[in-house]
């Protein structure tokens, strides 16, 4: 029995030599043989170096260095696509995530013999009030117009069985969002509530957040189709409506019905209704039109291996 950790590297170099040295100690407490596959996501530091000069005292070290940043979450896709182990141990090298995690995870994915994935959940969102109330919404927003029961507050943290890897990299799009995935491949999951640490800083500005929300979005459900097509339908009865109104008032009362001020606002309210719909169809032809081109989730520069 095998146990591959997998991580990704971008900006990660004060955190490396702890990661590996918790992570391989809390591995070495299990009895349980390993491997550790690093993932280079065109990290601008010298994190590849670091990795490297690690792999000098320990061979169970593989190193897969992209040839430029594609994403964490592609990284994390072609780790998992070269992990070897029966299980696997998914976790961010930033140490907010601590190591020993994987004994709770361990001992609960081998005591309950039914279940496939252990992962985290955090005890407490982190982050200012903003950046929690607007998590919140966001993710109550996402369960309400997805056809999944979206998960709020994981982390990336978890272990996973061999067939449930097997099952996530089925899943070929391009455009995807991992986290949707993970439930979309179903099995057995069992969630464990944990702490997580707060480095202070985040390579993850509100911009890419916005950007991530309306992928996640647009990957995982075409109800905001429908909600077009009911905005326009609501938009012609009220326009009907109005019309009524205006022939009713001249047939019956003979009143010249001025207005040029409403006139105005319905125009505006119409027109950027259209403009509303055109731009949700354009996001999801967007996605339509990368998904097509079938380019590689990344592109592998080299591999190192003992």
């Amino acid at each position: 029995m095998t146990l591959s950790i997998v991580t990704t590297l971008y900006y990660s170099r004060n955190y490396l030599y702890e990661f590996y040295t918790r992570a391989r100690n809390t591995v070495q407490e299990l009895g349980v043989d390993y491997e550790f596959v690093f993932v280079d996501d065109g990290s601008p530091d010298d994190s590849l170096n670091v990795v490297l000069d690690l792999q000098k005292s320990d061979s169970r070290i593989n190193i897969i260095e992209l040839s430029r940043n594609f994403g964490h979450q592609r990284a994390i896709m072609t780790g998992l696509q070269n992990a070897t182990g029966d299980y696997v141990f998914l976790i961010d090298c930033d140490l907010e995530e601590q190591p020993e995690l994987l004994k709770d995870f361990w001992k609960t994915l081998r005591e309950q013999k039914d279940v496939d994935v252990v992962y985290g959940v955090q005890a407490r969102r982190k982050g200012g009030w903003f950046e929690r109330v607007s998590g919140s919404l966001f993710y109550k927003t996402l369960s309400m117009v997805s056809s999944i029961d979206y998960p709020a507050d994981t982390l990336t943290a978890r272990v996973m069985s061999r067939p449930y890897v097997n099952a996530v990299l089925r899943y070929e799009e391009k455009e995807l969002d991992l986290w949707g995935i993970f439930v979309l491949a179903g099995f057995n999951q069992k969630a464990l509530t944990v702490s997580k640490s707060d480095k202070g800083t985040s390579t993850f500005t509100f911009r890419k957040k916005v950007r991530r929300a309306v992928e996640i979005i647009t990957s995982f459900s075409h109800r905001p189709l429908y909600i077009t097509f009911f905005l326009g339908f609501f938009s012609f009865l009220v326009a009907m409506v109005n019309i009524a109104v205006i022939v009713y008032k001249k047939l019956v009362f003979d009143v010249d019905v001025e207005g040029w001020a409403s006139i105005l606002a319905s125009v505006w309210l119409v027109g950027g209704m259209i403009l509303l719909m055109l731009g949700i169809f354009g996001l999801y032809l967007s996605k339509i039109f990368l998904e097509i081109k079938n380019r590689p989730l990344a592109v592998i520069k080299n591999v190192y291996r003992n």
